[in-house]
């Protein structure tokens, strides 16, 4: 399998951290990873990552200038991408079609393919503006799956939290992730 992985500027990038740690753990799977310059800067403040280990986890780490890059091409096939956090900047790319960078135009790639691309949207509260670009970028084909808290399955660290929204993420590529705790139902 080979995904792309996106890590836009939005607050929250410890969650594409944890995204790259989790397909680390799979089996042949191959890692193109995307991170836009928004993105190096909020990992300096939100967190103590240095830009080695988190790219450190990627097969292969595009710079977001490099338009020619081969994810850039339909004819790179990939099983698709996830943007993980997702800037209200990026949604609003991606629904417009405006590919000003190597992660809107992979998106915009994976779109036109017909290959799945997984938006976390990380704002709140949303505006009329972000309502109408991520439905319009779900219309498009693109599964959003807001980073919300889940209590059903005992989370209560923001880690636990964590792993849940990227089992759900990894969920839409039919990847099973042993971190994620199911519904089991109730009597």
């Amino acid at each position: 399998m080979r995904l792309i992985v996106g890590i836009s500027g939005a607050s929250g990038v410890i969650m594409g951290y944890y995204m790259l740690k989790a397909l680390k753990q799979i089996p042949d799977m191959e890692i193109h990873l995307v991170v836009t310059e928004g993105a190096a800067k909020t990992f300096e403040y939100e967190t103590d990552l240095t830009m080695g280990e988190v790219t450190f986890l990627a097969d292969v780490v595009h710079n977001n200038k490099n338009m020619a890059a081969n994810i850039s091409s339909g004819s790179f096939k990939t099983d698709g991408m996830i943007i993980i956090p997702c800037s209200m900047k990026t949604v609003s790319g991606i629904a417009s079609g405006f590919a000003t960078n190597l992660l809107l135009r992979a998106a915009d790639v994976c779109i036109k393919e017909g290959r799945k691309v997984v938006l976390v949207p990380r704002e709140m509260p949303m505006s009329r503006i972000h309502l109408r670009n991520t439905e319009k970028a779900a219309e498009y084909g693109c599964i959003i799956v807001p980073p919300v808290l889940t209590f059903y399955n005992g989370s209560n660290s923001v880690e636990k939290q964590i792993q849940h929204i990227i089992g759900k993420i990894l969920m839409q590529f039919g990847v099973e992730y042993k971190e994620f705790i199911a519904w089991e139902g109730a009597e």
